[in-house]
């Protein structure tokens, strides 16, 4: 296994966010990936690497470059607006909601801010979007490393901020450019004709359905908490099934809070035959273990021991398979956890 880890994440390092009408000390830090690094030195199962530069070429495919025009230079015109924000994180507080317009793009940051953003939790810092950037490289690098001829059948983008919420042009739930859809956007151009991406984190995968939502080479699963009750809230429904070319191409496996790991498992297998359906030449695992029963944000009952498993029987597909890190946010326990699905993998 190669572990492209990002060596810029600390730079993103956000100090509040608005959580329940409260601005709270940020659940998403750099100690989430420093346990995971920690753990690999205790219990190496891998190759670690830093990643090359981004493919600035690729991201401008699965994102809008208007958006990430907008990531690149928001804190510098934040600042620029009032030297004394640089003390700040910046938070967005409008949106253009049902009627408004977002194909005019408002000069005002503040609109603008909201325009590509969906909520008020995510704090963007000075050193966001380069830590956002490496991430992103370390997804493509990863999704490069297990196509080429001489390469590991398995690679990780152990990366932070995660990726998975973010959408080809708004940000939100801590992500900013969504890692797993730029990993299975590099095995389509690489030569895979259907690439599957399998999103086990307790949040559903909004902004990687998004992206796909419309294309049927790209088969979308997520496992996740029902939207009815948990964040995202307004997408992960089990009847989203995809539109035109991607008509059947998307799966939602909505649970409710409480779920046990083994009515978890069972949702696991029932996403593995879809994949199984669908012959995937390579697969992407969004891979959140905020499924963990300590996790002080979501409410399924996994132990670490059950990650064991789930690496085993991923690795029991037989495919060209890239993890890309999402949530978790039992910090101290994020490593073990982490760790025990690549071990499981690679052991299996």
């Amino acid at each position: 296994m190669l572990i492209f880890h990002n060596p810029d994440h600390a730079l993103h390092c956000p100090r509040q966010e608005m959580y329940r009408g409260r601005l709270v000390p940020c659940h998403e830090t750099p100690a989430r990936l420093e346990h995971v690094l920690t753990e690999l030195r205790r219990r190496p199962v891998g190759e670690l690497r830093e990643p090359g530069a981004p493919d600035e070429a690729l991201l401008r495919r699965v994102h809008a470059p208007r958006y990430l025009d907008f990531l690149a230079g928001a804190w510098s015109e934040w600042v620029a607006l009032d030297a004394a924000n640089a003390e700040l994180d910046v938070l967005p507080s409008v949106w253009p909601v049902r009627g408004f317009r977002h194909d005019v793009e408002p000069t005002n940051f503040a609109a603008r801010l909201g325009l590509y953003s969906f909520d008020a939790g995510t704090p963007l810092v000075g050193g966001s979007w380069a830590a956002a950037l490496r991430g992103a490289a370390c997804a493509i690098d990863a999704a490069r490393a297990v196509l080429a001829s001489d390469g590991p059948r398995v690679a990780f983008a152990l990366t932070r901020p995660p990726g998975h919420h973010a959408g080809p042009d708004f940000f939100g739930g801590y992500c900013f450019l969504n890692n797993a859809a730029l990993a299975a956007q590099a095995l389509r151009e690489g030569g895979c004709e259907r690439v599957a991406v399998l999103d086990v984190d307790y949040h559903h995968g909004n902004g990687t359905q998004t992206i796909f939502y419309g294309r049927g080479d790209v088969l979308t699963v997520s496992l996740h908490g029902d939207p009815r009750t948990e964040y995202p809230f307004f997408l992960g429904h089990a009847d989203e099934r995809g539109e035109g070319e991607g008509e059947g191409a998307n799966l939602n496996l909505p649970l409710p809070a409480g779920t046990s790991a083994h009515e978890w498992r069972r949702a696991l297998d029932q996403a593995l035959e879809a994949l199984s359906r669908f012959a995937p030449q390579a697969l992407v695992v969004a891979l959140g273990v905020d499924t963990f029963e300590g996790d002080p944000i979501s409410k399924f009952a996994l132990r670490s021991a059950d990650y064991l498993d789930v690496g085993r029987t991923l690795a029991g597909l037989s495919l060209p398979t890239v993890f890309t890190m999402e949530g978790g946010y039992a910090v101290a326990d994020v490593g073990v956890n982490v760790v025990n699905v690549l071990e499981g993998f690679v052991a299996a």
